[in-house]
């Protein structure tokens, strides 16, 4: 059997086993060792290889970035700037067309630029934004699939975590990748918005319990209620974050992993100067902190590994001249890519998906001329979309199970999440056709 055969079969394996429950970390070390062992036939070999991937794999200060970004999203979450945030986008919103489904979106977006994860944002506006979308008149289905369907920008807004994680796997700058998340990131946002007031307009009853009874009460609403000092106080700290972050990020003023310190400590002001910070908060953000950051580095280390095999068994050339051979253009790989990604992600988590595919799939990609920032931006919304895509979908358990609402199923929020599928696909077609999209800023 040749090296090439091989390695097809211990990708066939590793997705076996993680369809099976298990975890894809060991999955990743089992399938890569057992790979190095059976291609070179030395067992010493492949111990010797896991030994210098485990002490080389994260050594660089390039993934302090990971902890230092997370450590930031979990304070802003203690400090309830989520809820301050929604609750000045609903004042400034709530006479527009589907005001509060665009509030959402908006709150998602701000609050998308400071935590980088999807999970986060669909737990806090959950308990936030449904409630309120409810009372005003919005089908309580409707409002779970609204806030489902935008927390997705957590993970194209930089910071975002997939961003970081394809950056390490594909050897990009991580910097250079969040600059490519902001015109696409953008576009994402301004389509759900457009697309809501679209259904609002067009499928009122898939929108409003009682259509008429919410358009009268949008319309008799007079100016704002909140002081305007009120809302600034809202709103100060968490726009001064994100100008802190984003603007010397982008100005270069600040590296990635130096922009994660300042974040992560300009949350710690916040959530001190907010006093929701106790002894026991701070203890259970520092526990969260560790326990998500050695997740994902541990992944990063099998990813590598992993990577290691299949450069061994010559895989992402021989599929790159397969590619090649087969007529497809840079076009056709990615669309064809994109089809795999979406199909994957019906079954697989996000990080997952990104850890199999990428170490394939990038060399091929550049090997045909591919923006490797574009490939990844294109891989990144392909995998967002699996989170609101069934059975997986975990974007949507995390809403319902939030939610707690026997009178919204889990299928009914997948329902409400395909408008949202729809303009993702759309900004991803755009993305393939557009390079210029993902490239525009760099």
């Amino acid at each position: 059997m040749t090296t090439l055969a091989i390695g097809f079969l211990l990708i066939a394996l590793l997705v076996a086993l993680v369809l099976l429950g298990m975890q894809i970390a060991y999955a990743l070390f089992g399938v890569a060792f057992l790979g190095i062992w059976i291609i070179r036939e030395n067992i010493t070999l492949a111990f010797r290889m896991l030994e210098l991937t485990a002490y080389s794999g994260i050594a660089d200060y390039l993934f302090a970035t990971i902890p230092l970004f997370v450590l930031m999203g979990l304070l802003v979450s203690v400090s309830n700037v989520g809820r301050d945030t929604f609750e000045v986008a609903e004042e400034l919103l709530r006479r527009m067309l589907c005001g509060l489904g665009v509030a959402t979106v908006a709150a998602n977006t701000v609050f998308a630029a400071v935590t980088g994860v999807s999970i986060a944002s669909a737990a806090v506006f959950t308990q936030v934004a449904v409630p309120e979308m409810t009372r005003h008149g919005y089908r309580p289905a409707f409002a779970a699939g609204t806030v489902a369907g935008s927390s997705v920008l957590g993970m194209m807004i930089p910071p975002s975590l997939l961003l970081i994680i394809y950056g390490v796997l594909a050897e990009v700058s991580i910097g250079g990748m969040f600059i490519a998340g902001i015109v696409p990131g953008m576009l994402m946002a301004f389509g759900f918005v457009i697309m809501l007031m679209l259904m609002a307009l067009l499928m009122p009853r898939f929108v409003f319990t009682d259509p008429e009874a919410a358009r009268t009460r949008r319309l008799d609403q007079n100016g704002p209620k909140m002081p305007l000092r009120v809302m600034l106080s809202k709103m100060i700290p968490i726009v001064a974050l994100v100008l802190l972050v984003l603007g010397g990020l982008y100005s270069g003023f600040f590296t990635p992993t130096e922009a994660g310190g300042v974040g992560a400590f300009g949350a710690l002001i916040i959530a001190l100067a907010r006093r929701s910070l106790t002894r026991g908060k701070l203890w259970e953000v520092m526990k969260q902190t560790g326990a998500i950051s050695v997740s994902i580095l541990l992944l990063l280390i099998a990813a590598s590994f992993y990577s290691r095999m299949l450069s061994i068994a010559g895989l992402p050339a021989a599929i790159a001249d397969l590619v090649q051979s087969g007529g497809f253009t840079p076009l056709g790989f990615l669309v064809l890519y994109a089809v795999i990604i979406l199909l994957m992600g019906m079954i697989l988590d996000s990080t997952s998906i990104l850890l199999i595919m990428v170490p394939i799939a990038a060399p091929i990609a550049q090997s045909l001329g591919i923006d490797l920032m574009q490939f990844g931006i294109i891989t990144v919304i392909a995998v967002e979309i699996g989170l609101l895509t069934p059975p997986f979908g975990i974007s949507v358990f995390t809403v319902h199970n939030t939610l707690d609402r026997s009178d919204v199923t889990v299928e009914q929020i997948f329902t409400a999440t395909l408008p949202f599928i729809l303009v993702m696909l759309a900004v991803l077609v755009l993305v393939a056709l557009v390079p210029a999209t993902a490239t525009v800023f760099l």
